[in-house]
């Protein structure tokens, strides 16, 4: 049995969750979210508690089991309380700004770099150096800030990019001048 997916799901009592058939809908303070579970996998409501179950014992199933399960506490989890992700932007010059539901990255490139933000996510500009991305869909957060993130990564050299907030960068020591001796 894997240790993951046995462990029930506790759904806090300002979540809604319903089941239809293999999606599982989940409504509260932060909005709707679904999720479609994978096949050979069900799930069982409890008053408070949502179990899944597997229906075969090989090896695929097995594995989809504990997956399901963290699919279903990110889904319970993100309407309850949503998920955040901070960015930090170093460098000269390098700011961000916020057009409407287009974020604007100014990175030391030739051009700015627009990002259309997806509705599902809300993002936030303080300083011009600060982004914090929030939303009900933990995946959608990560993506969309690795996303952001991959337009200028934290180089090594002088640590300038974007980077998430506590992020340690490994920094490297540049070229020394040789001294000619003969």
């Amino acid at each position: 049995m894997s240790r993951i997916g046995k462990a029930p799901v506790t759904v806090p009592a300002n979540v809604k969750v319903a089941l239809e058939g293999s999606r599982l809908k989940a409504e509260g303070p932060k909005g709707k979210l679904g999720l479609d579970l994978p096949p050979r996998i069900s799930a069982k409501l409890d008053k408070n508690q949502i179990l899944l179950v597997r229906d075969a014992e090989d090896r695929e199933a097995r594995s989809l089991h504990g997956l399901a399960r963290s699919l279903v506490k990110n889904v319970v989890e993100g309407v309850a309380t949503g998920y955040t992700k901070k960015l930090e932007i170093h460098g000269v010059g390098f700011k961000a700004n916020l057009q409407g539901k287009k974020l604007v990255l100014n990175l030391g490139k030739s051009h700015p770099i627009d990002y259309p933000v997806p509705p599902e996510i809300k993002v936030t500009v303080t300083e011009n150096t600060q982004l914090t991305i929030e939303g009900v869909d933990k995946q959608l957060v990560g993506a969309v800030a690795a996303d952001i993130r991959g337009y200028y990564p934290p180089e090594p050299y002088k640590g300038k990019g974007v980077r998430f907030a506590g992020e340690i960068i490994r920094r490297k020591e540049g070229k020394t001048a040789q001294s000619k001796s003969a």
